[in-house]
C-alpha cells in the first residue's frame, strides 16, 4: 500500500506507542487524526503531525461515533486505523491482606473496566473504521481498501501474576485478528496484531528506574526496554506489505517471562 495522501485514525494517539505512529504516519504523507481521552496532549501531537485531534473515549459508542463523523469531515474516510489506546491494573484473582490476613478477591467491576477499554473498544473501532473503508473504491489491482492495526501485548500469551483481566483483554484481541481479517478479505481490508514486550511508555513513567533497569535486564536482546519508534517502524511495515494479513506479531526482543 502507497502511504502518502491516505488519512489514518490512530486510537491513543496522544502518547506513547500512539504518538510515536502517529508522527511516523504523517512523515510518509499521510493524514492523522488523533482520538484520546487527554485534550492537551492529543492537541498537541495533531498540531504537530497537522492532523486533526478528536476527544474519544472508546468505552462509549457515541463518543466513538462522533469521533469518526469529526475526523472524516476533516481529512476524509480513513484507510489505515491503529488502534494503540489501552490501560491495565494489577490485582490478583483472589488475595490475602498482608497486614490483617482478610481475603479479598478481583472487583469485578475492575476487570470489566479494562475488557471494554482494551478488547471491546478496540472492536468497536475496528468495526466502525471497515464499515467506512467499505465505502471505497479499491486502492490497486489486488483490490485493497485499507488495513487495521491492532495493539495486543506478549501478556496475551505470558500472563504475570495480578495480570489476569490485562491478558483476558490482550488475548481477546489476539483471538479476533484472524477471524476478523477473514471477515474483511473480501473487501480488501486487511488486519494485524502486534504484541509489544516491556516498552518504555506512560504506563511505565511512574515506575523507578531501579524497577525498569529490572525489566530491561529480563530481555535477552537488545537488553533495553522498547522504544516508541519501534513500534511505528512494524506498524507502518503491516500498512506498506500487503501481504501482510491475519498476522498476530511479537515485538519483544525474545522475551519470555517467569512468573513474578
Amino acid at each position: 500500500m502507497e502511504l502518502n495522501g491516505l488519512t489514518a485514525v490512530v486510537t491513543g494517539g496522544a502518547s506513547g506507542l500512539g504518538a510515536a505512529t502517529a508522527r511516523a504516519l504523517a512523515k510518509e504523507g499521510v493524514k492523522v487524526a488523533i482520538f484520546d481521552l487527554n485534550a492537551e496532549k492529543g492537541e498537541a501531537v495533531a498540531a504537530e503531525v497537522g492532523g486533526v485531534f478528536c476527544q474519544v473515549n472508546v468505552t462509549d459508542e457515541a463518543s466513538v461515533d462522533a469521533g469518526f463523523e469529526k475526523a472524516r469531515a476533516a481529512l476524509g474516510q480513513e484507510r489505515i486505523l491503529v488502534n494503540c489506546a489501552g490501560t491495565g491494573n494489577a490485582i490478583k484473582t483472589a488475595s490475602r491482606d498482608k497486614a490483617t490476613g482478610a481475603i479479598r478477591h478481583f472487583p469485578l467491576d475492575a476487570f470489566n473496566l479494562i475488557i471494554q477499554i482494551n478488547l471491546v473498544g478496540t472492536f468497536r473501532c475496528i468495526a466502525k473504521s471497515a464499515a467506512g473503508m467499505m465505502t471505497l473504491p479499491p486502492l490497486n489491482d489486488f483490490g485493497e481498501r485499507g488495513v487495521i492495526i491492532n495493539t495486543a501485548s506478549v501478556a496475551a500469551e505470558d500472563g504475570q501474576i495480578g495480570q489476569a483481566a490485562y491478558s483476558a483483554s490482550k488475548g481477546g484481541v489476539v483471538g479476533m485478528t484472524l477471524p476478523i481479517a477473514r471477515d474483511l478479505s473480501s473487501e480488501g481490508i486487511r488486519v494485524n496484531t502486534i504484541l509489544p514486550g516491556i516498552f518504555d511508555t506512560p504506563l511505565l513513567q511512574g515506575a523507578p528506574q531501579n524497577v525498569k533497569d529490572a525489566l530491561a535486564a529480563q530481555v535477552p536482546f537488545p537488553k533495553r526496554l522498547g522504544m516508541p519508534e519501534e513500534y511505528a517502524s512494524l506498524a507502518l511495515e503491516m500498512c506498506r506489505n500487503s501481504y501482510f494479513n491475519g498476522e498476530d506479531v511479537r515485538l519483544d526482543g525474545a522475551i519470555r517471562m517467569s512468573p513474578r
